[in-house]
């Protein structure tokens, strides 16, 4: 087994390893891309919008062939290129288990995975894929995944369960690509609203999501979970907390909601 494979231990400065970037969130990529299916399970299952699948392409990237949103496919292609010549070890053991598949987040029934639209990846390092949620990540990923966040990809490993095998499109470069007409996904979404910088609603993940978690916890004395994913728990939580407190009742935490949350709450650890 490759000295690639080895894992190292993770501490909690993970959380700030992909810097500025965000994960993709889920209104993010229903607003821009439309939802890829009507139904999700924890099975990987084929798209059915008719306007995803016309931006969905199969092709080679270097190691391997992948079939994904054509621009996260170009994208990673370029990034492969460059781990070719800084890590070219790595890059001839590199594998992968899956780019386009819609499915819920594992262990989720609300946040629809980013590989459903196809802009995530698993990646293998000489056939052996990293374990999630054992807080560790293989001596490769760490060596190539500022590659990744150099053009825009966000490392999994940040994720709330630690996800190091995943790399996927960011918000950011999500929204770059639809500003620059990159997504074009049929006229129902080529005028979508932006989704807000600010904005943690239903289906999200993240550490934004564990902090608003934390803090409901404190504000109305609730038993919530803190897994980092905004499902129904979350958002009945959310609507308490408005309700409470004169808000408008839409279980979305937009700035109002958030600046007060943070005012009533210490930080939570």
């Amino acid at each position: 087994m490759s000295k690639w494979t080895e894992t190292i231990p993770l501490d909690a400065s993970r959380r700030d390893l992909n810097g500025p970037l965000r994960g993709a969130r889920n209104a993010t990529m229903l607003k821009v891309l439309g939802a890829p299916r009507a139904h999700y399970t924890q099975q990987c299952q084929d798209p059915t919008n008719p306007d995803l699948i016309e931006l969905v392409v199969r092709e080679d990237v270097g190691p391997f062939k992948v079939k994904g949103l054509r621009p996260a496919v170009e994208t990673l292609r370029t990034i492969l290129a460059e781990v070719k010549v800084d890590q070219p070890e790595i890059y001839g053991l590199l594998g992968h288990v899956g780019m386009l598949c819609c499915r819920y987040v594992r262990n989720s029934t609300s946040a629809i995975s980013n590989h459903s639209w196809g802009t995530a990846i698993d990646l293998t390092i000489d056939g052996v894929l990293d374990k999630r949620g054992d807080g560790r990540a293989q001596r490769g990923l760490l060596a190539i995944h500022p590659i990744f966040n150099k053009h825009g990809f966000y490392w999994g490993a940040a994720f709330p369960t630690e996800d190091a095998m995943h790399f996927e499109a960011s918000d950011q470069l999500i929204r770059d690509w639809h500003g620059t007409g990159r997504l074009i996904a049929g006229p129902a979404h080529a005028n979508s609203a932006d989704a807000g910088d600010g904005v943690v609603e239903f289906g999200d993940r993240g550490p934004e999501v564990v902090e608003v978690q934390r803090r409901l916890a404190q504000a109305i004395s609730g038993e919530i979970d803190a897994d980092g994913i905004f499902g129904a728990a979350t958002r009945a939580s959310v609507m308490e907390f408005q309700r409470r407190n004169g808000l408008t009742i839409d279980g979305i935490v937009g700035d109002a909601t958030l600046a007060l949350l943070r005012r009533s709450t210490p930080d939570p650890a």
